[in-house]
Protein backbone atom coordinates (compact mmCIF):
# COMPACT_ATOMS: atom_id res chain seq x y z
CA UNK A 1 0.00 0.00 0.00
CA UNK A 2 3.31 2.04 0.42
CA UNK A 3 4.67 1.65 -2.03
CA UNK A 4 1.14 2.88 -4.51
CA UNK A 5 1.14 5.72 -2.23
CA UNK A 6 4.46 6.22 -3.19
CA UNK A 7 3.89 5.41 -6.72
CA UNK A 8 1.43 8.17 -7.38
CA UNK A 9 2.77 11.01 -5.63
CA UNK A 10 5.46 10.28 -8.46
CA UNK A 11 2.86 10.45 -10.44
CA UNK A 12 1.35 13.95 -9.62
CA UNK A 13 5.10 15.65 -9.12
CA UNK A 14 5.95 14.37 -12.86
CA UNK A 15 3.20 15.47 -13.81
CA UNK A 16 3.36 19.10 -12.20
CA UNK A 17 6.82 19.22 -13.44
CA UNK A 18 5.97 18.53 -16.86
CA UNK A 19 3.20 20.99 -17.56
CA UNK A 20 5.29 23.38 -15.63
CA UNK A 21 7.93 23.49 -18.30
CA UNK A 22 5.38 24.41 -21.27
CA UNK A 23 3.07 26.66 -22.23
CA UNK A 24 -0.60 26.31 -24.33
CA UNK A 25 -1.73 28.45 -26.32
CA UNK A 26 -6.19 28.26 -26.61
CA UNK A 27 -8.38 29.93 -28.58
CA UNK A 28 -10.00 33.08 -26.84
CA UNK A 29 -13.75 31.67 -28.68
CA UNK A 30 -13.45 28.28 -28.02
CA UNK A 31 -11.14 27.36 -25.39
CA UNK A 32 -9.60 24.65 -27.83
CA UNK A 33 -5.76 24.28 -27.88
CA UNK A 34 -4.13 25.92 -31.12
CA UNK A 35 -1.81 24.35 -33.19
CA UNK A 36 0.48 25.98 -35.58
CA UNK A 37 1.33 29.59 -33.40
CA UNK A 38 4.55 30.61 -34.36
CA UNK A 39 6.00 33.05 -31.60
CA UNK A 40 8.78 35.61 -32.56
CA UNK A 41 11.56 36.85 -30.84
CA UNK A 42 12.46 40.56 -30.98
CA UNK A 43 15.13 40.19 -33.87
CA UNK A 44 13.09 38.00 -35.99
CA UNK A 45 13.76 35.06 -34.90
CA UNK A 46 10.82 31.97 -34.90
CA UNK A 47 11.48 30.70 -31.69
CA UNK A 48 8.88 28.18 -31.07
CA UNK A 49 5.99 26.59 -33.08
CA UNK A 50 3.11 25.19 -31.49
CA UNK A 51 2.00 21.28 -31.58
CA UNK A 52 -1.56 19.73 -32.29
CA UNK A 53 -1.76 20.89 -28.29
CA UNK A 54 -1.30 24.16 -28.63
CA UNK A 55 1.90 23.44 -26.69
CA UNK A 56 5.16 24.91 -26.61
CA UNK A 57 8.37 24.60 -24.59
CA UNK A 58 9.19 26.99 -22.03
CA UNK A 59 13.07 26.79 -22.85
CA UNK A 60 12.75 28.00 -26.01
CA UNK A 61 12.55 31.74 -24.94
CA UNK A 62 14.42 33.67 -23.04
CA UNK A 63 14.15 36.97 -20.77
CA UNK A 64 16.36 38.92 -23.08
CA UNK A 65 13.83 38.77 -26.25
CA UNK A 66 11.77 41.02 -24.01
CA UNK A 67 9.07 41.35 -26.42
CA UNK A 68 7.27 38.16 -28.64
CA UNK A 69 5.05 38.45 -31.64
CA UNK A 70 2.37 35.90 -31.75
CA UNK A 71 1.59 34.90 -35.57
CA UNK A 72 -1.20 32.40 -36.30
CA UNK A 73 -2.54 31.11 -39.34
CA UNK A 74 0.18 33.82 -41.37
CA UNK A 75 -1.37 37.12 -39.49
CA UNK A 76 0.36 38.69 -35.83
CA UNK A 77 -2.29 38.24 -33.51
CA UNK A 78 -0.78 39.65 -30.13
CA UNK A 79 2.77 41.40 -29.29
CA UNK A 80 3.66 39.83 -25.42
CA UNK A 81 6.42 41.02 -22.93
CA UNK A 82 8.11 37.75 -21.04
CA UNK A 83 6.14 38.32 -17.86
CA UNK A 84 2.68 38.08 -20.15
CA UNK A 85 4.66 34.52 -21.78
CA UNK A 86 5.55 33.39 -17.82
CA UNK A 87 2.28 31.30 -17.69
CA UNK A 88 1.24 27.62 -18.28
CA UNK A 89 -1.66 28.91 -20.16
CA UNK A 90 -2.05 31.60 -23.02
CA UNK A 91 -5.08 32.82 -24.57
CA UNK A 92 -5.32 33.99 -28.13
CA UNK A 93 -7.33 36.20 -30.53
CA UNK A 94 -7.66 33.30 -33.32
CA UNK A 95 -10.54 35.57 -35.25
CA UNK A 96 -8.35 37.46 -37.34
CA UNK A 97 -8.87 35.29 -40.18
CA UNK A 98 -11.46 33.03 -40.43
CA UNK A 99 -11.79 29.78 -42.36
CA UNK A 100 -12.21 30.35 -46.30
CA UNK A 101 -15.17 29.04 -47.87
CA UNK A 102 -13.62 26.45 -50.81
CA UNK A 103 -15.60 27.61 -53.70
CA UNK A 104 -16.84 24.22 -55.85
CA UNK A 105 -16.73 24.25 -59.58
CA UNK A 106 -17.22 21.65 -62.06
CA UNK A 107 -18.76 19.43 -59.56
CA UNK A 108 -19.61 16.88 -62.30
CA UNK A 109 -17.72 13.96 -61.22
CA UNK A 110 -14.48 13.11 -63.66
CA UNK A 111 -11.36 11.44 -63.96
CA UNK A 112 -9.29 13.94 -61.34
CA UNK A 113 -9.85 16.30 -58.56
CA UNK A 114 -8.32 19.84 -59.15
CA UNK A 115 -7.09 21.71 -56.04
CA UNK A 116 -6.30 25.18 -56.76
CA UNK A 117 -4.86 27.82 -53.85
CA UNK A 118 -2.51 29.80 -51.31
CA UNK A 119 1.02 28.74 -50.49
CA UNK A 120 4.07 29.67 -48.76
CA UNK A 121 6.91 28.50 -47.94
CA UNK A 122 10.17 29.18 -45.97
CA UNK A 123 13.69 28.13 -43.97
CA UNK A 124 15.38 29.33 -40.88
CA UNK A 125 18.96 28.59 -40.34
CA UNK A 126 18.95 28.76 -35.92
CA UNK A 127 15.87 30.20 -35.91
CA UNK A 128 16.41 32.97 -38.80
CA UNK A 129 15.00 33.51 -41.64
CA UNK A 130 16.98 32.29 -44.57
CA UNK A 131 14.74 32.08 -47.59
CA UNK A 132 11.24 32.68 -48.18
CA UNK A 133 8.28 31.88 -51.05
CA UNK A 134 4.83 32.10 -51.76
CA UNK A 135 2.08 31.67 -54.67
CA UNK A 136 -0.77 30.26 -56.02
CA UNK A 137 -0.32 26.16 -57.15
CA UNK A 138 -3.31 23.56 -58.32
CA UNK A 139 -2.49 20.13 -57.01
CA UNK A 140 -3.94 17.54 -59.39
CA UNK A 141 -5.45 13.72 -57.89
CA UNK A 142 -6.64 10.65 -59.42
CA UNK A 143 -10.56 11.11 -58.43
CA UNK A 144 -10.56 7.13 -58.05
CA UNK A 145 -7.60 6.22 -56.15
CA UNK A 146 -6.97 9.96 -54.72
CA UNK A 147 -3.85 9.94 -54.90
CA UNK A 148 -1.82 12.78 -56.29
CA UNK A 149 -0.43 13.27 -59.93
CA UNK A 150 1.24 16.54 -59.96
CA UNK A 151 2.08 20.20 -58.53
CA UNK A 152 1.72 23.14 -60.98
CA UNK A 153 2.76 26.29 -60.03
CA UNK A 154 0.95 29.77 -61.54
CA UNK A 155 2.33 32.43 -59.93
CA UNK A 156 5.54 32.63 -57.49
CA UNK A 157 7.40 35.20 -55.54
CA UNK A 158 11.55 33.74 -54.20
CA UNK A 159 12.79 35.97 -51.15
CA UNK A 160 16.91 35.26 -49.88
CA UNK A 161 18.22 37.35 -47.12
CA UNK A 162 21.39 39.73 -48.72
CA UNK A 163 24.00 38.40 -46.38
CA UNK A 164 24.39 34.58 -47.13
CA UNK A 165 27.82 33.96 -47.85
CA UNK A 166 27.81 30.30 -49.09
CA UNK A 167 31.03 29.40 -47.79
CA UNK A 168 31.22 25.33 -48.27
CA UNK A 169 32.22 24.63 -45.26
CA UNK A 170 30.28 26.67 -42.54
CA UNK A 171 26.84 26.26 -43.03
CA UNK A 172 25.50 28.57 -40.97
CA UNK A 173 26.22 31.13 -43.89
CA UNK A 174 24.43 29.70 -47.03
CA UNK A 175 21.16 30.51 -48.60
CA UNK A 176 18.88 28.12 -48.46
CA UNK A 177 16.64 29.28 -51.61
CA UNK A 178 17.62 26.20 -53.21
CA UNK A 179 16.34 24.13 -50.28
CA UNK A 180 12.81 25.83 -50.52
CA UNK A 181 9.92 22.93 -50.98
CA UNK A 182 6.40 23.07 -51.95
CA UNK A 183 3.94 21.86 -50.24
CA UNK A 184 3.86 17.75 -50.60
CA UNK A 185 0.41 16.66 -50.41
CA UNK A 186 1.43 13.23 -51.34
CA UNK A 187 -1.26 11.48 -48.73
CA UNK A 188 -3.90 14.17 -48.41
CA UNK A 189 -6.40 12.18 -50.32
CA UNK A 190 -5.63 9.21 -48.23
CA UNK A 191 -4.73 9.95 -44.69
CA UNK A 192 -4.64 6.07 -44.30
CA UNK A 193 -1.56 6.20 -45.87
CA UNK A 194 0.05 8.04 -42.85
CA UNK A 195 -0.41 5.23 -40.35
CA UNK A 196 2.65 3.34 -40.21
CA UNK A 197 5.19 1.80 -37.11
CA UNK A 198 7.73 5.00 -37.74
CA UNK A 199 5.02 7.94 -37.26
CA UNK A 200 2.31 8.92 -34.18
CA UNK A 201 -1.35 10.55 -35.21
CA UNK A 202 -2.77 12.69 -33.02
CA UNK A 203 -6.25 13.85 -33.57
CA UNK A 204 -7.52 17.35 -32.29
CA UNK A 205 -11.60 17.96 -33.15
CA UNK A 206 -12.53 21.49 -33.01
CA UNK A 207 -15.82 23.60 -33.44
CA UNK A 208 -15.01 24.05 -37.07
CA UNK A 209 -12.47 21.82 -38.32
CA UNK A 210 -10.97 18.52 -37.70
CA UNK A 211 -7.23 18.56 -37.47
CA UNK A 212 -4.62 15.16 -38.10
CA UNK A 213 -1.14 15.89 -36.30
CA UNK A 214 1.46 13.32 -38.54
CA UNK A 215 5.02 13.13 -36.58
CA UNK A 216 7.89 11.29 -37.56
CA UNK A 217 11.63 11.38 -36.22
CA UNK A 218 15.35 9.69 -37.52
CA UNK A 219 18.51 10.09 -36.82
CA UNK A 220 17.78 10.06 -33.41
CA UNK A 221 20.55 7.78 -32.11
CA UNK A 222 23.12 8.61 -34.55
CA UNK A 223 24.51 10.77 -37.17
CA UNK A 224 25.13 10.13 -41.01
CA UNK A 225 27.51 11.60 -42.72
CA UNK A 226 28.32 12.19 -46.36
CA UNK A 227 30.99 14.38 -48.22
CA UNK A 228 32.51 15.92 -44.91
CA UNK A 229 28.51 16.89 -43.46
CA UNK A 230 27.00 15.23 -40.43
CA UNK A 231 23.12 15.42 -40.34
CA UNK A 232 21.38 14.84 -37.24
CA UNK A 233 18.04 14.86 -35.53
CA UNK A 234 15.89 14.72 -38.05
CA UNK A 235 12.05 15.68 -37.41
CA UNK A 236 8.81 16.08 -39.34
CA UNK A 237 5.18 17.45 -38.36
CA UNK A 238 2.20 17.15 -40.70
CA UNK A 239 -0.68 18.86 -39.72
CA UNK A 240 -4.26 18.63 -42.26
CA UNK A 241 -7.43 20.12 -41.65
CA UNK A 242 -10.60 18.69 -42.42
CA UNK A 243 -14.17 19.82 -42.14
CA UNK A 244 -15.69 18.71 -38.97
CA UNK A 245 -16.85 15.35 -38.89
CA UNK A 246 -15.96 14.47 -41.99
CA UNK A 247 -14.97 11.73 -43.77
CA UNK A 248 -11.51 13.18 -44.48
CA UNK A 249 -11.64 13.21 -48.28
CA UNK A 250 -10.60 15.51 -50.36
CA UNK A 251 -13.97 17.40 -50.96
CA UNK A 252 -13.58 17.99 -46.88
CA UNK A 253 -9.34 19.48 -46.94
CA UNK A 254 -8.93 22.80 -45.34
CA UNK A 255 -5.54 22.70 -44.50
CA UNK A 256 -2.04 21.64 -45.12
CA UNK A 257 0.73 22.44 -43.22
CA UNK A 258 4.56 20.47 -42.30
CA UNK A 259 7.62 21.54 -40.76
CA UNK A 260 10.64 19.51 -41.28
CA UNK A 261 13.79 19.99 -39.02
CA UNK A 262 17.33 18.71 -38.61
CA UNK A 263 20.82 19.61 -37.33
CA UNK A 264 23.64 20.06 -39.76
CA UNK A 265 27.17 20.74 -39.65
CA UNK A 266 30.76 20.24 -41.35
CA UNK A 267 33.13 18.15 -39.88
CA UNK A 268 35.10 21.13 -39.09
CA UNK A 269 32.81 23.08 -37.41
CA UNK A 270 32.10 22.51 -33.21
CA UNK A 271 28.08 23.05 -33.44
CA UNK A 272 25.32 22.10 -34.68
CA UNK A 273 23.03 24.06 -36.98
CA UNK A 274 19.01 23.93 -36.90
CA UNK A 275 17.58 23.79 -40.24
CA UNK A 276 13.82 24.19 -39.93
CA UNK A 277 11.55 24.28 -43.26
CA UNK A 278 7.99 25.40 -43.02
CA UNK A 279 5.65 24.75 -46.48
CA UNK A 280 1.39 25.84 -46.22
CA UNK A 281 -0.97 25.37 -48.19
CA UNK A 282 -4.23 26.48 -48.01
CA UNK A 283 -7.16 25.66 -50.53
CA UNK A 284 -9.89 27.94 -52.07
CA UNK A 285 -10.94 26.52 -55.05
CA UNK A 286 -12.30 22.62 -55.84
CA UNK A 287 -13.09 20.99 -59.57
CA UNK A 288 -13.48 18.30 -61.09
CA UNK A 289 -11.68 17.67 -65.02
CA UNK A 290 -10.81 15.34 -67.56
CA UNK A 291 -7.59 17.14 -68.08
CA UNK A 292 -5.02 16.31 -66.34
CA UNK A 293 -2.29 18.83 -67.77
CA UNK A 294 -3.06 22.32 -66.84
CA UNK A 295 -0.98 25.39 -67.30
CA UNK A 296 1.70 25.94 -64.81
CA UNK A 297 5.32 27.84 -64.55
CA UNK A 298 8.55 25.93 -63.58
CA UNK A 299 9.54 26.79 -60.10
CA UNK A 300 13.24 28.04 -60.55
CA UNK A 301 14.60 28.91 -57.65
CA UNK A 302 16.56 31.84 -58.70
CA UNK A 303 13.56 34.01 -59.83
CA UNK A 304 10.46 34.85 -59.31
CA UNK A 305 7.69 34.54 -61.87
CA UNK A 306 4.21 36.46 -61.55
CA UNK A 307 2.04 38.69 -63.72
CA UNK A 308 -0.54 39.76 -60.87
CA UNK A 309 0.50 40.82 -57.39
CA UNK A 310 -1.93 37.89 -55.70
CA UNK A 311 -0.39 38.86 -52.07
CA UNK A 312 -1.98 41.77 -52.04
CA UNK A 313 -5.54 39.50 -51.70
CA UNK A 314 -7.25 39.69 -48.17
CA UNK A 315 -6.79 35.91 -47.83
CA UNK A 316 -3.46 35.67 -48.82
CA UNK A 317 -0.79 34.36 -46.17
CA UNK A 318 1.23 36.72 -47.09
CA UNK A 319 4.38 35.78 -44.15
CA UNK A 320 6.68 38.36 -46.14
CA UNK A 321 5.46 40.96 -44.80
CA UNK A 322 5.62 40.07 -41.45
CA UNK A 323 9.29 38.76 -42.31
CA UNK A 324 10.22 42.27 -44.12
CA UNK A 325 8.54 44.41 -40.91
CA UNK A 326 11.82 42.36 -38.85
CA UNK A 327 14.48 42.16 -41.98
CA UNK A 328 13.70 45.57 -44.12
CA UNK A 329 15.81 45.86 -46.74
CA UNK A 330 18.10 42.96 -46.04
CA UNK A 331 14.93 40.37 -47.41
CA UNK A 332 15.60 40.69 -50.98
CA UNK A 333 13.48 39.46 -53.93
CA UNK A 334 14.63 37.73 -56.47
CA UNK A 335 13.94 39.15 -60.50
CA UNK A 336 10.65 38.39 -61.22
CA UNK A 337 10.85 37.11 -65.01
Amino acid sequence: MKRIYLFCIMLILVSVFANAQTITFISEKTNKPLPKVSVFGKDGNILAYSDIDGKIEKQSLSPSQEKFQIVYNSFPVASLSYSDMDKDVIRINDQFKEIETIIIKNSKPAKYIHIKGNFNAYVTMNNRLNSYTDGIITYVFDNKTKKLKSANIEQYRIFHLADAKNEKKIVSTWDTSSSLRLPELKYVGNPEEYKTKRNVIKELKGDHKDQLEVTGEALQQKEFSIFGFRIFDLRTILNMSFEKNSEKSLKDFLEYNEVISLKLKHKSETDYNQIITYNNFYPAELSFSDEKDIEKVKFNKDYSNYKTQFWNSSSFPNMQSIFSSFFKDDLKEKPNK
